[in-house]
């Protein structure tokens, strides 16, 4: 039983360190297609089909950490992160549909720090 529960959390795990890899790099690509937007005619297609990915990585985050917690006997903390970088996302979305570069720019150097973060501590 203990062995099943082992490879349980460890499957949880690892599910959880890709989910915080894909957020980190669609992140990252987020930025690159931030510079196509200012100098491309197609850098504002990249950049909102971008967001889209993103929106759709920090939710895969939060579904990770979820399983990592529950079934694996995990710690909560994850889903905390996870869940903070959801809404973090959300207010980033709005922001970025809004035209608020002031704010959204720095949300998102920040949210690119935060998630490089959290997939070092994994």
């Amino acid at each position: 039983m203990a062995t099943q529960v082992t490879a349980t959390a460890q499957r949880g795990s690892t599910f959880l360190q890709i989910a915080i890899g894909l957020q980190t790099l669609t992140i990252f690509l987020q930025a690159v297609s931030a510079g196509l937007l200012l100098t491309s005619s197609y850098g504002e297609v990249l950049h909102s089909v971008g967001a889209r990915v993103m929106y759709g990585a920090s939710m895969l985050y939060l579904l990770a950490a979820v399983l990592a917690w529950k079934p694996g006997g995990g710690s909560p903390r994850p889903v905390r992160h996870a869940t903070g970088f959801l809404v973090l996302a959300s207010v980033q979305v709005v922001l970025g549909i809004a035209h608020v570069p002031s704010l959204h720019l720095p949300l998102g150097v920040l949210m690119f720090g935060l998630s490089v973060l959290a997939l070092a501590r994994r």
